[in-house]
């Protein structure tokens, strides 16, 4: 049968995704709903982008997830696109939101590259122009 979980909205069934912890009586994964809050999307705006979801599933799916942060991490990291594979017009999108890199959408040298060009900005006295 399925396996038992220590929490209220969280279950596995071998026949849903292979077992990978998901929302109870729904397709969807605990990894999908914390991807949605590590782009900075907070937890009360996720049932907009679910809307099958309630917010207290979306609650409990994040405390499952701190909970058992290293298993879903590497279900995250065995289901993520690779970086090739992505459509050039997707990655010129989202290289511009402040968390790409830590997305994974930006390599090293243009997280560098953006931090620098940060500092610079901030090194400019508005009241100079």
């Amino acid at each position: 049968m399925f396996a038992e979980t220590s929490s209220r909205y969280v279950t596995r069934n071998p026949e849903i995704l292979g077992g990978e912890p998901i929302i109870t009586g729904t397709r969807t994964s605990i990894r999908a709903i914390v991807g949605l809050w590590r782009l900075g999307i907070m937890p009360e705006e996720i049932p907009n982008h679910l809307p099958h979801l309630t917010l207290a599933q979306v609650f409990d799916a994040l405390s499952f997830y701190l909970d058992h942060q290293a298993e879903i991490n590497d279900y995250i990291e065995r289901n993520q696109v690779p970086n090739e594979l992505v459509h050039p017009a997707v990655k010129a999108t989202r290289k511009d939101h402040p968390l790409a890199k830590f997305t994974g959408i930006l390599s090293d040298a243009e997280a560098a590259e953006i931090k620098q060009s940060i500092a610079q900005c901030r090194r400019v006295n508005a009241n100079e122009w």
